[in-house]
Formats: structure tokens, C-alpha cells, sequence
């Protein structure tokens, strides 16, 4: 058996946030691996089901984002499980938006609900990790992931929801290349691309107006002619 953990805020206020595609991601799962319904437990909600060979539960904390580790960590005990059958999907702000990685252990990055599962189970559960990019100054990450995803996102995000849900299977059996590439197969054509690097612009002199004035300039015949005749009119 596998705990499938999700990580938000309840309340239909969040429900759209940034900070709640932990959340999204087992709905989608719950969604289109038939799962059963949802029901209040461990202080949060909690479906059951198959994938594949595997039971696994998926439990989304109800305790909100910085006491997540008090649901997770009574699921785990009430079903004797250890830490490395937990997988906890979670909002990344280090990866740009649509962007998802695999992880097992490590430390939480300032995470809020990773600090708390650190706190109740220790650190060597699995992660996935979602990428919705950053805000740009840790002063803004705050107000940033408490938002709700922009318009223009909802392509890239309903196409790694179904990435993941499509995979899922695959990392309940601990085949993480098999999700990976599920999960690539359905961003591939939604992918944010990178920013543009800045093409090269000609070096031009501090004294030229442009590129031209820094040509070496070609003297005609007439030129020559002219400069010939002052110069004689002087000798």
C-alpha cells in the first residue's frame, strides 16, 4: 500500500491557487483511475483505490499548508506505513511553470508543508515536484502562490494534470521514467517556452552614429584629385 499525498488549503477560496496543484493533481488522479469517493479522515480528505497491482490511498490534509505533516504523518501510522511509501505532490517555485520532477528525501526549501512533514515523518518520502515558476523576489512569493493561476496557464496546467493522472500508475511501481515520460508526452506541445536570449547587436564606436561609420573609408579619384591640388597650390 502507497499513500498518495496532495498538498493545498481547504476551503473553495484556494481551491484555484497556485499553491494548491498538489491538490489538483489527486483530483485528476481520483478522476481517471476510478477511485472511490471522498471521505473525511486523518484530519483531511481521503480516497481509495487501485493502480495497477497497488493499492494506494490518496490523501489531500485539510489542516492547511503549514500543518500538513499532522495528516500525513496519522495516515501513516494507522496503516503502519514507513515514510518512503508516502508521495507528496507539491507547488515548486524553483521549476518554470509546467515543468515536474521526480524526488525522494532532501530538504524542503522553505516549503511550508514540506517543513511540516519534515516535522512528523521525517525527510525520506518521495516528492513530485509541479513547477509554477517565481514571482521573481522572495518578497512577492507570499502573495504570488496564494493567487490564482493566471488565464493564460490553464492549457499547460490541465496538460500535466492529465499527464500525471495518465502516469500515475507508473509511479505507484516505482517506474519513474514510465511517468516522466507520460507526464512529457502531454506538455510537449503546451510547454512554456524559455525566455529568448537576446540577440548580439553590432559593436558600434562611441563616436559613430552607426555600424557604417565604422567602415574604413574609401577615398574616390575626385578626393584624391582635390587633396593633390591643395596640397600643390601650398608647396
Amino acid at each position: 500500500m502507497q499513500i498518495f499525498v496532495g498538498l493545498g488549503n481547504p476551503g473553495a477560496n484556494y481551491a484555484h491557487n497556485r499553491h494548491n496543484i498538489g491538490f489538483m493533481a489527486l483530483d485528476q488522479i481520483a478522476a481517471e483511475n476510478g477511485f472511490g469517493p471522498w471521505k473525511s479522515k486523518f484530519q483531511g480528505r481521503m480516497s481509495e483505490g487501485r493502480l495497477g497491482n497497488e493499492k494506494v490511498i490518496l490523501l489531500k490534509p485539510e489542516t492547511f499548508m503549514n500543518l500538513s505533516g499532522q495528516s500525513v504523518g496519522e495516515a501513516m501510522r494507522f496503516f503502519k506505513l514507513e515514510p518512503t511509501d508516502i508521495t507528496v505532490f507539491h507547488d515548486e517555485l524553483d521549476l518554470v511553470p509546467g515543468k515536474c520532477r521526480v524526488k525522494s528525501g532532501g530538504g524542503h526549501a522553505g516549503h511550508n508543508g514540506l517543513r511540516s512533514l519534515h516535522q512528523h515523518i521525517g525527510a525520506d518520502y518521495h516528492r513530485v515536484r509541479l513547477g509554477i515558476g517565481h514571482p521573481g523576489h522572495k518578497d512577492a512569493v507570499a502573495g504570488y502562490v496564494l493567487r490564482d493561476f493566471a488565464k493564460a496557464d490553464q492549457n499547460w496546467l490541465a496538460d500535466l494534470l492529465d499527464g500525471i493522472a495518465g502516469g500515475a500508475g507508473k509511479l505507484a511501481q516505482a517506474d519513474t521514467g514510465g511517468f516522466m515520460n507520460a507526464v512529457a508526452l502531454r506538455i510537449q506541445k503546451t510547454a512554456v517556452p524559455p525566455p529568448n536570449k537576446p540577440t548580439k547587436s553590432p559593436k558600434v564606436s562611441q563616436n559613430s552614429e552607426s555600424p557604417e561609420a565604422d567602415k574604413k573609408t574609401i577615398e574616390t579619384p575626385e578626393a584624391k584629385s582635390t587633396l593633390q591640388r591643395l596640397i600643390d597650390k601650398f608647396k
